[in-house]
């Protein structure tokens, strides 16, 4: 079996002849011969896949690679050829939709966007064509309006409620949360509002600070270090750029953070329990060779969580004790600070 991998960095500019500021990168994944699995009418063919990323961060470069390692199995599993490329839109809907318009006219075979902005972009752009939009990290689909016949894909949607069980958990005697979160993430709004009930029925007051870039998510922190007990964020992309920057003055002042998921927790924050993105990379890649080389398009799936994932370096900054979280979850994972 001979396998190739190549990796070509460019600017999209240079590739769409546009002043954008987003990256582009080729791979292609073959396998010589031909496996058991493979269809007849597979088996040789070369497929391509536009993997459009909404913006870099920890969370969606995790998605990314463990995609991309899958696509690359598969490709050697099915006796294919799967040619990947990659788009990074900066968290602009403008440049998304210019890339969405490029994917069209370049012919891929399927799209695979990761996060919601770049889901949505890329379903306004195959409308009225055929090409399978397979999305990735989408917490609520139905709200953000993701329902076009050629579209489907995973969700990272949160057990709000079991999170803020943590909290209390671990601090029982907690007398305000601030609610941190980008208005602009259709990601966030479900699970605030699921949190703000939660803490009504308790009569637990809450405090929320919001943010659309990193200064005023670091802005918003800062206002509610000395108002709150703890902090909560859902899979808030804007917060998770801000991650790395806000986890120290969040440690100094005695507040842990809660999140969405691990990759938060990775860069400084406390806790969360919640999905791995390296399974719901692998997973989603799945779908998107089932839809281009069978032909299915599979059905929108909610991934698995459970995983309770604790920094311990955090938590000793925290003087935190988090024993407690051993008899909530099957698994507690325990990491430490990481930059990437």
């Amino acid at each position: 079996m001979k396998k190739m991998n190549k990796m070509i960095a460019a600017s999209l500019a240079a590739v769409m002849g546009l002043s954008l500021a987003a990256c582009v990168s080729s791979a292609s994944s073959s396998a010589a011969a031909s496996s058991e699995a493979a269809s007849g009418a597979a088996e040789g063919k070369t497929y391509r896949v536009a993997i459009v990323q909404q913006l870099d961060h920890a969370s969606l470069n995790e998605i990314r690679k463990a995609a991309e390692t899958e696509l690359d199995a598969k490709a050697a599993e099915l006796g294919v050829t799967i040619e990947y490329t990659e788009f990074n839109g900066q968290n602009d809907a403008t440049t998304l939709n210019q890339i969405g318009s490029q994917v069209v006219s370049d012919g891929y075979d399927a799209v695979m966007p990761i996060a919601t902005l770049a889901a949505q972009c890329m379903q306004n752009a195959t409308e009225g064509t055929d090409i399978p939009v397979v999305y990735a990290a989408v917490s609520d689909p139905e709200t953000a309006g993701l329902t076009a016949e050629n579209v489907t894909g995973t969700s990272d949607a949160l057990n709000t409620d079991f999170i803020l069980d943590m909290m209390f958990a671990q601090n029982p005697d907690i007398q305000t949360v601030g609610l941190l979160y980008s208005l602009s993430e259709d990601n966030s709004k479900q699970p605030i509002e699921d949190a703000k009930a939660y803490l009504d029925a308790k009569g637990v007051k809450y405090v929320e600070g919001t943010g659309n870039t990193t200064d005023e998510i670091v802005a918003a922190t800062n206002n509610m270090l000395d108002q709150v007990d703890a902090i909560f964020t859902p899979t808030d992309n804007r917060v998770m750029d801000a991650e790395l920057t806000i986890a120290e003055s969040l440690i100094q002042a005695g507040v842990p953070h809660y999140t969405g998921a691990d990759s938060f927790v990775r860069n400084g924050a406390f806790a969360t329990c919640g999905v791995n993105y390296t399974e719901l990379g692998a997973y989603t890649a799945d779908m998107v060779v089932d839809a281009m080389v069978n032909g299915n398009l599979p059905a929108f799936h909610v991934m698995d969580g459970g995983i309770i994932t604790v920094n311990t370096e955090t938590a000793e900054g925290l003087g935190a004790d988090y024993s407690a979280f051993k008899t909530m979850a099957g698994e507690v994972v325990e990491v430490t600070t990481t930059e990437d």
